[in-house]
């Protein structure tokens, strides 16, 4: 029964990692997606009903274990394959059918707690606004990064001009024309020219 309790807690704590995962992710489409206020009496609904449903996959576990065990028995031949159980695996069908009832309860237990829901909520919650915090402060390291603060500004300047010369240029040069401007390039011109630009000043 020691073991029994330790797989069921095992269970709770990978199923509850699960429900706080999928309100996180909830949170952060209504708030950004939707732009909704965030309000706990709104999300906690959403989680007691994750709660439900990862409990509901555990007991269709256990029913299929106990449905095993029952096709299992009396069978002493060689399994055909890895599902194909046999009278000696009747311990093991029996013991995973004890922990997913174990998990599928108290799964049931804590969406029936609303102070274990609002944990569950506050946490996800937390959860949420880190990641919307990681993705602001990469945005803005990015953005305000100056060059002598950046260690790859040399080694990343030759693409980021490569690019402007192959890619940005000739786009802006097609962009032009389609408009309607003068941007020939001539070829009696001492340097190279796109779109009015003196493609040599980019090698500084």
């Amino acid at each position: 029964m020691g073991k029994t309790a330790e797989a069921i807690a095992e269970g709770v704590s990978i199923a509850s990692a699960a429900a706080r995962l999928a309100v996180r992710n909830h949170i952060l489409v209504e708030t950004i997606a939707h732009d909704e206020t965030f309000e706990l009496a709104r999300v906690a609904p959403f989680a007691h009903d994750a709660l439900i449903s990862l409990a509901e996959e555990q007991e269709a576990a256990a029913a299929l274990a106990k449905r095993q065990r029952k096709k299992a028995w009396g069978k002493f031949t060689d399994p055909d394959g890895t599902h194909d159980y046999r009278d000696r695996d009747m311990r093991n069908l029996r013991k995973r059918y004890r922990q997913y009832i174990g998990v599928a309860k108290e799964l049931r237990r804590i969406a029936d707690d609303p102070h274990a829901v609002r944990t569950l909520v506050e946490q996800a919650r937390d959860a949420a606004w880190g990641d919307v915090e990681a993705n602001l402060e990469r945005r803005l390291n990015v953005e305000g990064m100056r060059p002598d603060l950046d260690p790859d500004y040399e080694q990343m300047r030759a693409a980021r001009m490569q690019s402007l010369r192959l890619v940005d240029l000739p786009r802006l040069a097609a962009h032009r024309r389609r408009a309607g401007a003068d941007d020939e390039v001539t070829d009696a011109a001492p340097t190279a020219r796109a779109s009015g630009l003196d493609l040599s000043e980019l090698d500084a």
